[in-house]
């Protein structure tokens, strides 16, 4: 039997409330360890990837707090299973 997941921070999941606002974003994953915070996503077949990264970033500057490092990347298509829109509600 699979233990229910942990349910998100509100910081963490505002982050990828507005992420996947964003046009072009196919999927999001968000990880947090201490006071440094990555954020990844999957850009969708239009979405130029750096233009899309710069955007994410402007979406989430003002969650980010001073002394916390956020880092951005692209998604693989191996990475694990992402949380979706849905899995937010």
């Amino acid at each position: 039997m699979t233990q229910p997941a942990t349910p998100l921070p509100p910081k963490l999941r505002r982050a990828l409330e507005l992420v996947y606002a964003l046009e072009g974003v196919a999927s999001a994953r968000i990880w947090q360890w201490g006071d440094r915070i990555a954020l990844g996503v999957r850009a969708g077949r239009a979405a130029a990837p750096a233009e899309l990264l710069r955007r994410v970033e402007d979406a989430v500057a003002a969650l980010q707090e001073p002394g916390e490092v956020w880092d951005f990347g692209l998604l693989d298509d191996d990475i694990a299973p992402d949380v979706t829109p849905d899995e937010l509600v």
